[in-house]
């Protein structure tokens, strides 16, 4: 595997998270691998776009997938991330009037 720079890395995770659909599937695995079909379901979205979504997350390596048969479910790929995901939750930030802050 190849290292990338903590400026890459970094870059990454802010992609990854710079989609209200990507961020509520990070936070759906922060409390419980799921399968597609369910996430696509709790989230309202298809599971057309449900399966771009997690293929982005597993492209920047923040989920990992777990077959179980001929089922695929999916998790995140380091239990620090969970923790990470709550303390920027927990950052009170301060957006500039007139922008949405979705």
């Amino acid at each position: 595997m190849k290292s990338i720079s903590n400026a890459a890395v970094l870059a990454r995770f802010g992609y990854a998270i710079s989609d209200p659909t990507r961020a509520q599937i990070l936070m759906e695995l922060a409390h419980a691998p799921n399968y597609p079909a369910a996430l696509a379901d709790k989230l309202e979205v298809s599971r057309q776009s449900m399966s771009n979504h997690l293929s982005c997350l597993r492209d920047c390596g923040l989920v990992v997938t777990i077959t179980e048969g001929r089922r695929t479910k999916y998790e995140l790929s380091h239990p620090a991330l969970s923790h990470a995901l709550n303390d920027l939750l927990g950052l009170a930030l301060m957006v500039a009037p007139g922008h949405d802050a979705a």
